[in-house]
């Protein structure tokens, strides 16, 4: 037989997508919308955050390339033979399937959509450099612009429907934290803590979104010293009394994730790590309330430092305030226009969603040591942000005896 560098592979029903097909097309029309202004024939996205966004299906890339070509008239997802026909029940549009019987044949199926000599639109901040230079030979293009700002900008202004997916998300976190929280005691592990907050999210998404892919939800519970950075990965440590613990939960709903970070204390803590923690939340509650729309990102950020400096703890700040939310992971995708950090310019408008998560990291040797943090979701409306995190924080609700 001859075997295909390509083809078109419908194998069953559509299965439902995260967002109507209306949502799709909103988002392809912006797109296209950029394409016209700058004059492109095509976009060749690549990232999972981009081809999940405007097509619907979140790839899993295993070393493969991916793929979803938009032009005026079409939107198509390139996918690898391996996953089946599930790129084409999974996305908006159209799907493609490529073969691996000789190399590129990726770029040959990319090559049948855009043709060649024509202007295309990348994701510069993901295309690789051996990726450009296939491009090129196999596309031959006119020009080559960078499209992911513009992708970015456009992703980081939420939808009614992305809202209310990312505030179920916030829900079902919430959840996560409380079984967090029952789990703790000591000689507990930090993996058997996280396993229950995870089981209890996940169960929650198999509940409320039935449909969807279960994929990716995951926790990070620390003590002690691992609580000192903020994605340190869940050890087999044992919690012993007076440990600072950090609970983070992220349940993930279709490509969505939403985030929930608390510090607790197995039993009472000191008074220096008392102060610290009391310290940081006073920080998180100023965040609260500067998180408005019409305040600027560097802004917030100035003002949060100040309460820092006046207490002498500015020096154990360890990153940004906060950062916007949406189809985002560990792994893939970031809106970095949306951030809180003294770099950023962007003024808060209404659908933007974004956190507020101060941390303080103190090191071995110091009173108090360990990693602080507290972190809510809110959602900028018109006149003011509403906070989508229910679960307490604070020494009031999070010291759990010993």
């Amino acid at each position: 037989m001859t075997r295909p560098a390509f083809f078109a592979f419908p194998n069953g029903a559509p299965a439902p997508l995260p967002f109507a097909a209306e949502e799709y097309e909103a988002r392809l029309a912006g797109l296209r919308h950029t394409l016209a202004e700058l004059g492109l024939d095509a976009a060749v996205l690549t990232s999972m955050h981009c081809v999940a966004y405007y097509g619907g299906f979140l790839y899993c890339s295993f070393g493969r390339p991916y793929a979803l070509v938009v032009t005026q008239d079409r939107a198509v997802t390139v996918s690898a033979n391996i996953d089946g026909g599930q790129p084409g029940r999974r996305c908006h549009g159209e799907s493609l399937t490529y073969t691996d019987w000789q190399r590129d044949n990726y770029w040959r199926a990319v090559a049948s959509l855009t043709g060649t000599g024509r202007r295309l639109g990348i994701e510069g901040d993901h295309l690789t450099l051996a990726g450009r230079a296939a491009l090129e030979a196999f596309l031959a293009p006119a020009a080559v612009v960078d499209i992911a700002p513009a992708a970015m900008r456009q992703r980081m202004v939420k939808s009614p429907a992305e809202i209310a997916l990312i505030r179920d998300g916030a829900r079902i976190a919430d959840l996560g934290g409380a079984a967090i929280r029952d789990a703790i005691r000591p000689g507990a592990r930090e993996i058997d803590v996280a396993m229950a907050g995870r089981d209890a999210m996940e169960l929650a998404i198999a509940e409320a979104h039935a449909d969807s892919e279960l994929r990716d939800t995951w926790v990070w519970f620390q003590s002690g010293l691992n609580t000192d950075g903020a994605h340190n990965p869940v050890t087999t440590r044992r919690l012993e009394a007076g440990d600072i613990l950090s609970l983070n939960c992220f349940p993930m709903i279709s490509g969505y994730y939403t985030a929930l970070e608390r510090t607790l204390f197995l039993g009472e803590p000191d008074a220096a790590s008392l102060a610290l923690w009391e310290a940081n939340v006073a920080a998180h509650e100023l965040g609260l309330r500067l998180l408005v729309p019409g305040a600027r990102c560097r802004d917030i950020v100035a003002e949060i430092n100040a309460l820092f400096a006046e207490r002498d703890l500015l020096r154990y700040r360890s990153f940004g305030y906060g950062h916007s939310f949406g189809i985002l992971s560990h792994y893939y995708g970031r809106e970095a226009g949306l951030e809180l950090r003294e770099d950023i310019d962007t003024v808060l408008e209404p659908g933007m969603v974004i956190s507020m998560e101060p941390m303080l990291t103190v090191p071995l040797g110091t009173p108090g040591a360990g990693g602080y943090r507290e972190h809510d979701i809110l959602v900028i409306h018109e006149d003011r942000a509403e906070n989508i995190t229910g679960f307490p924080y604070g020494p009031a609700h999070n010291i759990v005896a010993a």
